[in-house]
């Protein structure tokens, strides 16, 4: 094998993880936003597992957050909670950034 099979090999092995932490990560935002919409909507610790694990596999049906946004905006609004679209947006975005900090200090 040439040192460049091996340095495409390593570049690909990095690309692979890379993608792994950032499915990881979308997962658990996913999860924590969940959670924070759950206590927004006052439902039990029960509820806001199932409710948070809910937006977990919406993001695998439908991946991105915008459908996971959908979700948690619509969600709020038929409570009657305001809760403003660029809120939910910053709050997801610091949930994520929460969640791939979490996963890379896990890793270590």
């Amino acid at each position: 094998m040439t040192s460049f099979d091996e340095r495409e090999r390593s570049f690909e092995k990095r690309f692979a993880q890379e993608e792994e932490l950032k499915f990881k990560a979308a997962a658990r935002r996913n999860h924590l936003a969940g959670l924070w919409t759950a206590r927004k909507l006052g439902l039990t610790e029960i509820d806001s597992e199932a409710y948070a694990q809910s937006l977990v596999m919406i993001d695998l049906d439908k991946p991105g957050s915008d459908a996971v946004f959908a979700k948690i905006d619509a969600d709020l609004r038929s409570h009657g909670i305001p809760v403003p679209p660029d809120q939910i947006r910053r709050i997801m975005t610091d949930f994520m950034k929460e969640a791939t900090a979490q996963l890379t200090s896990a890793a270590r």
